[in-house]
Formats: structure tokens, C-alpha cells, sequence
């Protein structure tokens, strides 16, 4: 039997939870829009599950509905510490079976050490308080929980060798986070190969990507960029993404080869001046 969906996400239950209270209820999306003082588009967002709504339109929501604070109650479980078009992904990504990423020019976000995943913070957000920095690590430092118990996923890690030379945190920073991802490849938690320089064109150059596959569910596909994510579930647009990664990694270095240059990469930084 085919599959032809991937995992539903707590948020997602909860949007279609939404969609079927507001039919029982009579009421169209541009209605119940009305009702809560918001736009027909946010509500379709919210039964998508791309969107939660906020406190004071989940309790609207529930005194449009009669639900006596159902929604307003739920949304406190599943309010998420990622940004809006990355939430469904991060929660994705703790339920797949295999994992597979590319990082262009930075380390993938789930294998980033602190002083690494800081000074990305503090490079994109120029005006950052001590408070924030401290929730972005820790919420960045959770999403490792995929790499514990007997159920961690297969992860596969590809590195354009510009992730590997991009000084990002300085020297030290870089040596240890290279160290740290050749010690994970080493210790079987993940396969590791980069992409040389010397490769020229291939067919990731343009973009991050993950592709994540579940036990009994369809995979998908994820890209990001600049305050921006998408997340692909489409068959034909995952099935593309696949392609395009499995082209690149057939002109990656090999295992041995990829270990030795993070190695290498790891001791160039280790030696250069500050």
C-alpha cells in the first residue's frame, strides 16, 4: 500500500482540529475571520498548521466556537521556540527515520557547537539582547536530542568545502566545530563527505537542503533562506531534491577523504593567527 503522506505535526492537529470545530460550527473561514478580527488567509494558515495564532485569537477562537477555552489551552503545548516557517520542519525533524543535509557555507544547524551556533546569532542579529542569545542556544543545543536513544535517525552529512574554510566564531571556534563532526563521523553517528572546491559546478551549488524520511510516511524535502523556509512534501518536488542530492554526493570525496580534509580544515584554523 502506498504512502502519501508524511508525519502530521502537533500543530497540524491542531489546524485541522480547527477546520473540523469551525465546520460543525456553520461557519466559513472569511466568517470566523470576521468574528476574530483577522484576515480569511491567517485562518487557512492556522488549519494548515503553517501558523499558530496567538493567545488573544486562540481565546476569540474559543469564544467563536463555544469550545470553553479548548484552543487557548492546546496552543500553550505547542508554541514553538522557531521561527514560523521553520517550526514544522524542526518538528519533523525529530521524527524521521533518515536524514540527509547539505550545508553550502555553513555548518547544518543540528550539528553546530554553542560558540559556532553564537556567532551565527550574533551576525544575524545585529541588536540582540543577552536574553535572546541565551533561548537561540538552548533551542539550538535541543534539536541534538535526535542523535539520542535507540531511535536516532541515519543522518547523512554532505559539506560544500566552504562550509569547512568560512571562518565563522574565529579560529578556535572553527577547529573545534570541524573536530566535533569529524569525532561524530568517526564514532558512527553520522556519514560524512564534502564537496572540494575542485568539483566546480554541481547540483546543490545554489542552495542548503534536507531531505528527511519517515518510517510510515512520505518524505519531504526542506530548504532556507534569508527569513525564509520551504518546506516541500510534493512528490515530484521531493523526488527532484533527492536527485539533485544524490548527483552532488556522487561528486563528493569519499568517506576517508572527506574525514582527512575536515581534519586538515580543523588544524588549518587551529594554527592561524587571530
Amino acid at each position: 500500500m502506498s504512502v502519501d503522506r508524511r508525519p502530521r505535526t502537533p500543530r497540524e492537529k491542531y489546524g485541522e482540529e480547527l477546520r473540523l470545530r469551525r465546520i460543525a460550527a456553520g461557519l466559513t473561514q472569511e466568517q470566523l475571520s470576521e468574528i476574530i478580527v483577522c484576515s480569511p488567509t491567517l485562518i487557512s494558515h492556522y488549519e494548515s498548521g503553517r501558523r499558530l495564532p496567538k493567545p488573544d485569537d486562540a481565546r476569540r477562537i474559543d469564544l467563536a466556537l463555544g469550545t470553553d477555552g479548548f484552543f487557548e489551552r492546546w496552543l500553550e503545548d505547542l508554541e514553538s521556540k522557531y521561527s514560523d516557517y521553520f517550526a514544522v520542519a524542526a518538528e519533523l525533524e525529530q521524527e524521521a527515520t533518515l536524514v540527509q543535509q547539505y550545508g553550502l557555507s555553513l555548518i547544518p544547524g543540528v550539528l553546530q557547537t554553542e560558540g559556532y551556533a553564537s556567532a551565527v546569532f550574533r551576525a544575524f542579529w545585529p541588536n540582540y539582547t543577552a536574553g535572546e542569545l541565551e533561548e537561540f542556544l538552548v533551542n539550538r543545543m535541543k534539536r541534538r536530542r535526535m542523535f539520542e536513544g535507540p531511535d536516532q535517525p541515519v543522518v547523512w552529512t554532505l559539506l560544500n568545502e566552504s562550509a569547512l574554510r568560512h571562518r565563522v566564531g574565529g579560529p578556535e571556534i572553527m577547529a573545534e566545530q570541524l573536530h566535533k563532526i569529524a569525532d561524530m563521523a568517526e564514532a558512527g553517528r553520522l556519514r560524512l563527505h564534502v564537496l572540494p572546491y575542485r568539483v566546480g559546478a554541481h547540483a546543490l551549488m545554489q542552495s542548503d537542503l534536507t531531505l528527511m524520511s519517515f518510517a510510515d510516511s512520505a518524505p519531504v524535502a526542506y530548504v532556507e533562506a534569508v527569513f525564509t523556509g520551504n518546506l516541500m512534501d510534493d512528490p515530484s518536488m521531493v523526488k527532484a531534491s533527492q536527485t539533485a542530492y544524490a548527483l552532488a554526493l556522487s561528486d563528493a570525496l569519499s568517506r576517508q577523504k572527506s574525514l582527512a580534509l575536515v581534519r586538515a580544515a580543523a588544524e588549518d584554523h587551529a594554527h592561524a593567527e587571530q
